[in-house]
């Protein structure tokens, strides 16, 4: 253990200033539920990009990204489409504006204004507000016990228990650090709601920036007087129809890496990935944080520019201090502790190892504070984010529709506690951070893609086929993991959108189309493309200067460049740790172009 007491004093003056955050702006989030949940809309955009880039700075994914970096090489750059990454792209392009357009507070408030608010469209708002609630949960639980993991390697309960008056079993010291640093979690974000979130997110952004910068240097340092040893095709972007890497003479255990897996027919699982990720970005977000942040915004061109700067904030900082520790791991491998009791080698043990092994003493408890932070961020924003669907979409809705804002406020401090409280047993219960993971990727977001894509681009799907889309695809997503057991949830994805896209057609002609008046006002408001004509031409009977938004080709070019984009913003920090010239001057070039072209076709014919 190397934490020392400047570390410690580090991570205690970070936690101190969440406290004051939070006292600080807890009037103002008090003033009103618009100004609690969404910070009265008075937010500028690039305040929310820089939050909502934070949050996707998380312990977990961090982990797994230096992982597969370390194994895969410049390759690895595509792994993260699983998610997928470019989602982003996709909501800066076009979608935030037509969310923004809605002017609600939440997506369950969205679901009434595309499906009104009788027979079907009813069902359509519970299922909604319980695919959020149980998210909410998973995420929270996810957060709980994951960074309870991290913690519990710098801070070995053998150096703490001599300080604490009470004895905790092995197996639940991880649940002991989740609950003291959750706390301070739930403390800024009920206190200042969505305000304290966003300055919290501000500060733990420049703790992992510097944080991440000193550790790409180091990383730089000690590559400039050693040779990295990778196999083959691990400098390259490209692939063939199969990986083809070969460690063996190297680190022979990486192989086996590989093989559990499931990589090895890369092109496949390539293929499969943009045919998910195509599908899942045109859905758009899920009722989490990232929603929360985009209805947050003041207006549908800071919705873009908000979603679009995440890409611009997060990228290069993060792949910087990424690449770092994968070469560090690369470099001293012998001497990383990667053995796990009961487990074995684990090479997701190389993050935490080269911050116990590289990391000087002064910027570990920087680096520890900024993980803890990214922790901290994801928890406080999926906390916001579940309150709002309990007071907004339950309370207010149906309990108490007259809440005056006192009560309103208290019911918010219930609400959010009561996440807690349930999360935290959860996590008693769960086996692992990846078991939760995989639930909440394989299951949850496997059921949200058909009915969500169908309810922006289709004018005849009800209520009705968004709620049996969505269970019909929750059930083979959470029971394919059973029937198809070790095959990846990429690969089951086909059979489960079939699934899922034949109960949202039943479902959609066993009920009638959704009110017309509700149809053309959604129409007229949001103003998407996709297969409206017969409303279009209802709209336009009655307003004869109504426009059709005949942006479709050209959202669809600028979305293949914003992916360019992004990878170039992916790759380039990588190979400037690597100090590989010539790439790194094309990745730069290719960033510079795109950004080029994306501001003449796209930031200029932003509305006004």
């Amino acid at each position: 253990m190397k934490l020392h007491l400047v570390d410690a004093l580090i991570v205690l003056a970070y936690l101190l200033i969440t406290v004051v955050i939070g006292f600080a702006l807890k009037k103002k989030a008090q003033q009103s539920k618009n100004s609690y949940m969404l910070g009265g809309n008075q937010l500028p955009w690039y305040m929310l990009g820089l939050s909502n880039a934070s949050g996707m700075f998380d312990i977990s994914g961090t982990v797994w990204l230096v992982t597969i970096l370390f194994v895969y090489g410049i390759k690895s750059i595509w792994l993260p489409w699983l998610w997928p990454v470019f989602n982003q792209i996709f909501l800066m392009v076009f979608l935030s504006m037509w969310l923004r357009r809605s002017n609600v507070s939440t997506g369950a408030e969205w679901i009434g204004t595309r499906f009104g608010f009788k027979g079907g469209a009813q069902k359509s708002h519970i299922i909604v507000v319980i695919f959020a609630l149980i998210m909410g949960l998973g995420y929270l639980t996810y957060g709980f016990i994951g960074l309870g993991k991290f913690v519990e390697i710098f801070v070995p309960w053998e150096f703490l228990s001599v300080y604490v008056p009470f004895d905790i079993p092995d197996e639940y010291v991880a649940h002991f650090y989740g609950i003291v640093f959750t706390c301070f979690a739930i403390f800024y974000s009920l206190l200042g709601g969505m305000m304290s979130i966003v300055w919290a997110d501000l500060v733990q952004f420049i703790i992992m920036a510097v944080s991440g910068i000193v550790i790409g240097i180091i990383a730089m340092s000690a590559l400039a007087n050693s040779t990295l040893v990778v196999p083959d095709g691990w400098m390259s972007p490209f692939f063939g129809w199969e990986l083809n890497m070969d460690w063996a003479g190297i680190i022979p255990e990486v192989n086996q890496k590989i093989r559990d897996d499931g990589f090895g027919l890369f092109s496949v699982l390539f293929m499969m990935m943009i045919f998910k990720g195509i599908l899942v970005s045109l859905a758009g977000p899920a009722p989490n944080y990232d929603m929360q942040k985009i209805l947050s915004t003041r207006s549908e061109r800071e919705a873009a520019l908000m979603s679009g700067s995440v890409s611009l904030i997060l990228m290069p900082i993060r792949y910087f201090m990424i690449a770092g520790f994968a070469v560090l791991g690369l470099l001293f491998y012998e001497e990383l502790d990667l053995m796990v009791p009961g487990r074995g080698l684990d090479f997701e043990q190389i993050l935490p190892s080269a911050i116990n092994q590289f990391v000087p003493m002064g910027l570990l408890g920087l680096l520890l504070a900024g993980l803890l932070a990214a922790f901290m961020s994801t928890f406080a924003g999926t906390l916001n984010a579940a309150q709002a669907y309990l007071v907004n979409d339950i309370y207010l809705k149906y309990i108490n529709p007259k809440a005056e804002n006192a009560k309103i406020q208290s019911m918010n401090y219930v609400a959010g506690l009561g996440m807690v409280v349930i999360s935290i047993v959860l996590g008693f219960y769960a086996k692992d951070v990846n078991d939760v993971l995989q639930w909440i990727v394989g299951g949850l977001y496997g059921s949200y893609v058909a009915a969500n894509v169908l309810k922006w681009y289709w004018w005849r799907f009800n209520g009705n086929g968004f709620f049996w889309g969505m269970v019909g695809g929750l059930i083979p997503a959470l029971t394919f993991r059973f029937i198809f057991e070790g095959v990846l949830d990429t690969y089951t994805f086909p059979l489960m959108l079939l699934v899922s896209v034949i109960a949202c057609l039943i479902g959609t002609y066993s009920a009638p189309p959704v009110d017309e008046e509700v149809l053309k006002k959604f129409y007229k408001t949001v103003r998407p493309w996709g297969f409206w004509k017969p409303i279009h031409d209802k709209v336009v009977a009655e307003d004869p200067t109504f426009e059709k938004n005949t942006g479709f080709r050209s959202d669809m070019f600028n979305v293949v460049i914003g992916i360019i984009w992004q990878t170039a913003l992916v790759v380039f920090p990588i190979y400037l740790v690597l100090m590989e010239v010539v790439p790194l001057a094309i990745s730069i070039g290719i960033a510079a172009v795109t950004t080029y072209v994306l501001k003449k076709t796209w930031f200029e014919k932003l509305p006004a």
